[in-house]
């Protein structure tokens, strides 16, 4: 006990008697301290006193996917940041290859008693992937955000980046420069963001947009440049990416097959991710709005906790295309 009650009390920056009367619920602790303490008690991995386990911790489950693709840490950051103005301490969990589970990790927040959960990105956005730890959740009536994608079968409020208009916005930037054989690397054929922007650029494309200039890849450099490989053996002078690490290895797989980025072929990326513009050559991108969308995910979530009105829709933000190096006029090869 007298472990506990230092590692508590160094953590709030509070006396040991302080986190006892907490503890022992004794008068003359603030609000603000009790609620320190307890949530000191949920960081650190601590039980809470039984008398005590009713109340919610102000913690908040941040998922994201990965942290390689800059995109995910500064979402991250963002809603971070915005929880803990609010008075919650975000707990990140991410998912590494042979590491936890998304549906473990939503079991060990539920033991901590968290107030709400946040995903921005998961196996929600792919159809195909197990959703019982989300039906789960909506069970309990947790409160939950998502982020770029819906659970058609569940109604939780989510924020997305309008693929559509992103997918138009990179579509039509390449038809003024002159290109007609404009290839797309896509994330896996379940992943929801990815059928939206499918879906998109067939209707724009139609006859122009043939099987062979779409693939589906994995969301890294590697599996981008593999890709790029095989639509420029198809002969495509430009290549729209669904993520900035696929467009990376675009790059990489026009300058291996001896072209130019932009002369031969152009590329285009999406999220607009750190460092971007300071690549060689600066990269061509349809910007997520990540600012408007973390204060967005972060008031939907609030609104859950405190049991204001709810607010059950998918909120569809508008992306930016914004025009670097990497693309240029059609150069017919």
């Amino acid at each position: 006990m007298s472990k506990r009650l230092a590692e508590v009390a160094r953590k709030v920056g509070v006396s040991e008697a302080t986190v006892s009367r907490v503890l022992n619920e004794k008068p003359g602790v603030s609000q603000a301290t009790r609620t320190a303490v307890l949530t000191a008690l949920d960081v650190l991995g601590y039980e809470r006193p039984t008398k005590l386990r009713g109340e919610r911790a102000r913690l908040v489950g941040l998922f994201l996917p990965e942290l390689q693709n800059p995109i995910f840490p500064a979402f991250g950051e963002l809603v971070g940041a915005g929880l803990a103005q609010n008075g919650y301490t975000p707990v990140l969990c991410t998912q590494t290859v042979g590491g936890i589970s998304e549906a473990d990790y939503v079991e060990l927040l539920l033991q901590q008693q968290v107030s709400g959960v946040v995903f921005v990105g998961g196996q929600y956005t792919q159809r195909d992937a197990p959703h019982e730890h989300y039906a789960r959740l909506a069970e309990l009536n947790l409160p939950t955000v998502l982020v770029n994608a819906p659970v058609a079968e569940l109604s939780f409020p989510t924020v997305s980046t309008d693929d559509a208009v992103a997918t138009e916005q990179a579509w039509k930037h390449l038809k003024q420069l002159g290109h007609t054989r404009i290839g797309l690397v896509l994330g896996p054929r379940d992943h929801v963001p990815s059928q939206r922007k499918y879906a998109a650029a067939r209707e724009l494309g139609g006859a122009d947009l043939p099987d062979r200039f779409v693939e589906h890849s994995q969301y890294s450099l590697e599996a981008g440049q593999a890709a790029t490989s095989r639509l420029l053996q198809q002969g495509v002078t430009a290549v729209v990416c669904a993520s900035d690490p696929i467009a990376l290895g675009a790059i990489r797989a026009v300058r291996k097959a001896g072209l130019r980025v932009p002369e031969d072929v152009s590329i285009i990326g999406f999220d607009d991710s750190a460092l971007m513009n300071s690549i060689d050559p600066p990269l061509t991108t349809v910007r997520q709005p990540i600012e408007p969308m973390g204060r967005m995910v972060i008031e939907l979530l609030v609104r859950q906790i405190t049991g204001a009105d709810g607010m059950v829709d998918e909120y569809l933000f508008e992306p930016e295309l914004v025009v670097r190096g990497s693309t240029g006029p059609v150069n017919e090869r």
